[in-house]
């Protein structure tokens, strides 16, 4: 399940936001790609901060709503793959998008990504959390474990 919203006027003409309140239903990173790909989709790849404003927009909507949204990050489509750890690039770098997407386009928490090994990417979406140095946990993102369940 989860929640379609179409744009017939910007870039992509679909998003679908999937929030489980119940924790048993909600995936690790390849889990959720997979899901996004056999509706037809991909997981999410932000290439500017009119889209990023745009998914911020519907996530207020769905909070809104009344849907009993809390806290809970999304999955989106940045990720690293370990074997490029032994390139001389900086760690940020070796960040890519699963759609094959060349945006250099990124809304990083403050002092994220961590790297180490943490390596697929969501998108904070936690109203009650008490601020950190970057401020309240909503909408930036930060580099998670693969397995972890979003």
């Amino acid at each position: 399940s989860g929640q379609k919203v179409c744009y017939g006027d910007f870039k992509h003409s679909c998003y679908k936001l999937a929030y489980f309140q119940d924790l048993s239903r909600r995936v690790g990173f390849e889990e959720a790609r997979q899901a996004c790909e056999m509706d037809g989709g991909a997981l999410l790849s932000l290439e500017s901060e009119a889209e990023q404003q745009l998914i911020e927009n519907m996530l207020q909507n769905l909070t809104k709503s009344g849907s009993g949204i809390s806290d809970g990050d999304f999955w989106i489509g940045l990720w690293r793959s370990g074997s490029e750890l032994a390139t001389s690039s900086p760690c940020p770098n070796l960040y890519k998008w699963a759609d094959g997407s060349i945006s250099p386009f990124r809304n990083w928490y403050t002092d994220e990504p961590s790297c180490g090994s943490e390596a697929c990417v969501v998108m904070y979406h936690q109203p009650t959390a008490n601020p950190g140095l970057g401020g309240p946990y909503l909408y930036q993102w930060n580099d998670d474990r693969c397995n972890m369940k979003h």
